[in-house]
């Protein structure tokens, strides 16, 4: 009597263990399912503001009288200077950024990555959009360039990032110009591995996101060396 009573208290207990695991779980589900359409609402949202706002910060910019005071390019020489205007136009700029405003566009066509950059990697600047490391340098500055950006909420505009291959093209569209990178290698890292956006002494475009999906375990980093610099 006593081994039977066991038995089926035994059979209870993995019932009610087994019922609160399928409850667990697909409160996750839903609270995920729930979530993630209300964190790209307002990340849709917010990138609407930012793109207006990027539109009045280039307006701006381009208006300041120590732009416009630079000479553009000459024909002799042109290749260096056109990189050293942009470099001096990404160090005016430079001084202008706070965090959470909206700086620039990227767009990779390989990951489906068109998006307003804003300034800031803290939790609400990532709630916008991709943000730029502040510790970073600019396009133009001739340093390492960090962004990142999430890969499954606010809008995910990393989602794909690990489909980038080398060569593909990586576009940062600042009010000073366009500069076009090509991806040179990808990188599955620690969350503990910031020396990846540390200056190695030339451009470098370094991108980084959660990984794997839906985890927070390692880092994907997708590295680009500059190609090309358009100038207005």
């Amino acid at each position: 009597m006593i081994p039977s009573m066991w038995r089926r208290l035994a059979r209870i207990l993995s019932v009610t263990l087994i019922t609160a695991g399928v409850v667990i779980l697909a409160d996750a589900a839903v609270t995920l399912a729930w979530q993630e359409p209300l964190s790209s609402l307002y990340s849709s949202y917010q990138q609407r503001s930012a793109d207006r706002e990027l539109a009045a910060a280039s307006d701006e910019f381009l208006a300041d009288p120590a732009v416009r005071d630079l000479q553009g390019p000459t024909r002799a020489d042109r290749r260096r200077s056109v990189e050293r205007r942009a470099s001096r136009l990404a160090d005016i700029y430079a001084k202008r950024l706070t965090n959470g405003e909206a700086i620039g566009r990227i767009t990779g066509s390989t990951a489906g990555v068109d998006h307003v950059v804003v300034q800031g990697t803290d939790d609400a600047d990532l709630q916008k959009g991709p943000g730029h490391y502040p510790d970073t340098a600019l396009p133009g500055q001739g340093r390492t360039i960090g962004i990142a950006g999430h890969r499954t909420t606010y809008g995910a505009p990393f989602n794909d990032i690990d489909s980038f291959e080398k060569g593909d093209r990586i576009e940062l569209e600042m009010p000073y110009g366009t500069f076009t990178y090509s991806v040179s290698d990808t990188r599955i890292v620690d969350p503990s591995d910031v020396a990846i956006v540390d200056d190695t002494g030339r451009e470098l475009l370094v991108l980084t996101a959660c990984h794997p999906l839906y985890s927070a375990a390692k880092r994907y980093a997708v590295f680009a060396t500059l190609d090309r610099i358009s100038l207005p």
